[in-house]
């Protein structure tokens, strides 16, 4: 037996106690006479004594050896330490060590391992395993573990059963780019890697399953970001003989469970709100409404004037940033510089000052007057003490820039608080939009998005007025889970082929399978899935997921630690009928 007890539960109830722990050494302490150690593992950090006058001399001396992360062994008597440390729950005791075996010797690591490291993120992820010795991205992992534990109980205690679907399936056009694996014993032919387990899941209703979840990866062969990687986690989810409010119901209350027995916060209501109302009033389909600053539409009330940045506009838009009218010019004109960087794209902005007086002040005043600026105010609710903020252009896209505004304004007011939790669902989604480029509709979702029962008369007549019945869970400003009722018929799922583009033909190739099942009776059925890794992050206080995942990719998609991807061997590629041209 290695241990008798691990490094973070002994306490002065084990006083006199002989014990033996393992671990690794955090840091040693070398005063000549008195060798202090402290040896850690995953459970906490307890102080070893190694004393000159009480420690056999071979003992003392190899102690003497002892660097950083070396693996040891150590057997001694609990006794009180006399120097507490109540930041540790070990801290009113130490080891007085008799026996020290080294397991394993250790070079000096690249990075300190401690909470406050000296190492920058790439040589951390090189050393991806050291740097999950370090108690922030220990407690991330186990944070983790936390929160899929209490989904797996919460779903199977309604009901749902746990079942695996298959990583090696067909590759299909829609959505992002497949990652796709060559086929040895097939030449010429291969399999995807699943973006989503969604037609074995829509198979299984079709199977009677009736309920079915999976904690489950997914791959994506697409641009990274903070909060994106190839692979990825899914809570998956399908339900039969249900409608939308059963779907939002459960994973409502899925929510709740979660922020309840992880955060200790009850949450009560779910507003939900169109996705139109979302763009309109928020400039994005994922609000974060822990903080007010609601858009206001000003075309009617500032297109009056003779100022043709205004008039020439097709929206007009603005925002009240609270407690704002203090700042400065310079800290103004930082703000314009921030919306005309090339991420945002805005081509200028106009201010109002909503002064304590009641009067105003805008970088607009040659145009217009006090009585104009006043109806400004009301309708973006600026209050004295307030400024507003305005952006103009083409409709779409002021709203996306007002949006990253509001939200940069949000971060730079202290809005943003990690410890609040703003759940909301956004539903009533366009089925399709159009793509200019390849002149054709694209489902905004999946082609298995069923579209609102109103709306089947628009499928032949105005099909970018059809709505999804799709619907979205947003956690403060993020999209953490979507999903939508499908679509149970084959003749309706073939009007939706149809729609996107698909000959017949293309349709059986791709989706035959999914087509003929729909014939053997189908229920209804509907389903979500949340992203369990941003999930996690945001329940974690962070937005990026990079922390809490074990081994994450970099923004490249690489895996700088065991350097993957990586090129494959001649014989590798002969086995798998692949010619590769290094030519180009």
């Amino acid at each position: 037996m290695y241990r008798s007890h691990n490094c973070g539960e002994l306490n002065a109830n084990h006083i006199n106690k002989e014990v033996t722990l393992a671990g690794w050494v955090q840091k040693s302490r070398d005063k000549g006479f008195m060798i202090w150690v402290d040896l850690r593992d995953r459970y906490g950090i307890t102080q070893l004594i190694f004393d000159e006058s009480r420690t056999e001399k071979s003992v003392f001396e190899l102690a003497k050896t002892l660097g950083r992360e070396f693996v040891v062994q150590v057997k001694g008597t609990v006794i009180e330490r006399e120097s507490k440390n109540n930041n540790i729950p070990t801290g009113e005791i130490e080891i007085l060590v008799s026996e020290l075996t080294i397991l394993n010797a250790a070079i000096l690591p690249p990075f300190t391992i401690e909470d406050e490291t000296d190492g920058g993120e790439d040589i951390r992820m090189k050393y991806r395993y050291l740097d999950i010795r370090r108690n922030p991205v220990k407690n991330a992992l186990l944070f983790r573990h936390n929160v899929a534990m209490h989904v797996r109980n919460y779903l199977s205690n309604q009901g749902f059963c746990e079942i695996e679907t298959p990583y090696l399936i067909k590759s299909t056009p829609e959505g992002a780019r497949d990652f796709v694996v060559p086929s040895r014993m097939n030449e010429g032919q291969f399999y995807a890697l699943p973006q989503s387990p969604q037609t074995f899941k829509q198979l299984l209703m079709v199977g009677g399953m009736d309920k079915y979840f999976q904690i489950v990866k997914c791959f994506r062969d697409e641009d990274l970001r903070a909060d994106r990687q190839p692979e990825f986690t899914q809570i998956d989810c399908e339900m039969a003989f249900v409608e939308q409010e059963d779907i939002l119901n459960v994973f409502e209350g899925l929510t709740r469970h979660l922020l309840k027995e992880i955060k200790g916060i009850e949450v009560d209501k779910f507003p939900r709100i169109t996705y139109d109302y979302a763009m309109k009033t928020y400039g994005n389909d994922k609000p974060d409404i822990r903080f007010d600053m609601k858009f206001g539409e000003l075309n009617e009330v500032a297109q009056h004037k003779d100022f043709p940045v205004f008039n020439s506009a097709e929206l007009v838009v603005g925002i009240a940033a609270p407690n704002c009218a203090s700042y400065t010019r310079k800290e103004i004109d930082a703000l314009i510089d921030w919306v005309k960087r090339p991420q945002v794209g805005a081509s200028g902005m106009v201010y109002v000052k909503c002064e304590a007086d009641g009067t105003y002040k805008s970088s607009v005043d040659k145009f217009y007057d006090q009585d104009d600026l006043a109806k400004w105010a009301e309708i973006t609710g600026a209050k004295a003490g307030d400024m507003i903020f305005i952006l103009s252009g083409k409709a779409d896209k002021t709203r996306t820039q007002l949006s990253a505004l509001r939200m940069e304004l949000a971060t730079r007011l202290g809005l943003r608080n990690p410890s609040e939790f703003a759940p909301l669902w956004v539903v009533d989604f366009p089925l399709l939009e159009f793509d200019e480029e390849s002149n054709r509709y694209h489902a905004m979702h999946h082609p298995f998005t069923s579209p609102k029962p109103e709306d089947f008369e628009l499928l032949e007549t105005n099909p970018g007025k059809v709505r999804a019945n799709a619907y979205d869970m947003v956690l403060n400003g993020n999209e953490i889970g979507g999903g939508s009722i499908r679509i149970h018929d084959k003749n309706l799922q073939a009007r939706m082929f149809n729609l996107l583009g698909f000959t017949p033909e293309e349709a059986e190739n791709q989706f035959g399978f999914l087509m003929n099942a729909f014939q053997y009776g189908a229920p209804p059925h509907g389903g979500l899935a949340f992203g369990l890794d941003r999930l996690v992050a945001i329940l974690g206080g962070q937005e990026t997921i990079r922390d809490f995942i074990a081994f994450p990719k970099n923004n490249s998609g690489r895996d700088v630690m065991i350097d993957a991807p990586s090129v494959i061997d001649d014989k590798q590629l002969e086995e798998l009928h692949i010619k590769l041209d290094i030519t180009k």
